[in-house]
């Protein structure tokens, strides 16, 4: 029943901050700013220190550095292979990042299913950490997906699968135990899309529509909120 309601909160989470930035879509300069500091801050602050922190008596550092590397390059080539192959096609790219944070979304809930089985306490920490950096998930999500796509339904659609998918991640969890080698690596490749996502298309595009202070400062912003909410969940 914990792990239900954990879900159900993290979902909320999502969905709120996603149906703020729909709400407020004129603003987008400051959304996308914002944005991209906070998908940077979760990469650098959240994800690469939690790989290294579960993988460091499995791999080396060079190991899992170089799988962030991975990441960031994978990424980059299927956001520039997808135009090439759906050159009739229109919002790829809002698809491929909107689905990617989905399937982050998917990872958290399954961090919180396996935490869980370690300890009530890890579990606790790790649902707190993710609840407070889903909304801004939510709010990235459909960023992306009208970026994208210039669709506002398109991006409904998608921040509702974003919100369901930590809690399908938590009930996956409850059904298999992933080893924490295979959990690191998974960490860190993700750390690497995230990089990309924020530092390659959230930023240049919020400061190329809108290259004014404020962009800035929301930037900045994004990404000491992610810090301040890791720190205090920690």
């Amino acid at each position: 029943m914990t792990l239900l309601l954990i879900g159900i909160a993290t979902g909320i989470s999502t969905f709120i901050g996603g149906s703020l930035a729909l709400r407020f879509k004129d603003q987008i300069n400051l959304i996308l700013g914002f944005s991209a500091g906070a998908v940077v801050g979760v990469a650098m602050l959240d994800l690469l220190p939690e790989a290294l922190s579960i993988g460091q008596q499995y791999h080396s550092l060079q190991t899992l550095t170089a799988v962030v590397v991975i990441g960031f390059m994978a990424y980059m080539l299927l956001d520039r292979m997808i135009p090439l192959l759906t050159s009739k096609e229109e919002g790829h790219s809002g698809h491929v990042g909107a689905g990617s944070l989905t399937i982050h979304s998917f990872l958290d809930g399954l961090g919180i299913g396996l935490a869980f089985q370690v300890s009530a306490s890890l579990g606790a920490i790790v649902a707190i950490a993710v609840l407070v950096h889903d909304f801004s998930d939510g709010i990235n999500t459909v960023n992306l997906s009208l970026v994208g796509t210039g669709k506002p339904k398109v991006a409904r659609l998608w921040l509702i699968a974003d919100a369901l998918a930590p809690l399908i991640g938590i009930g996956v969890a409850s059904l298999l135990k992933i080893p924490d080698q295979t959990f690191s690596i998974i960490l860190a490749l993700f750390a690497g899309f995230f990089l990309y996502i924020g530092a390659s298309e959230l930023l240049p595009e919020s400061h190329h529509r809108y290259p004014r202070f404020f962009t800035t400062i929301m930037t900045v912003l994004g990404a000491l909120v992610i810090y301040t909410a890791i720190h205090f969940a920690g």
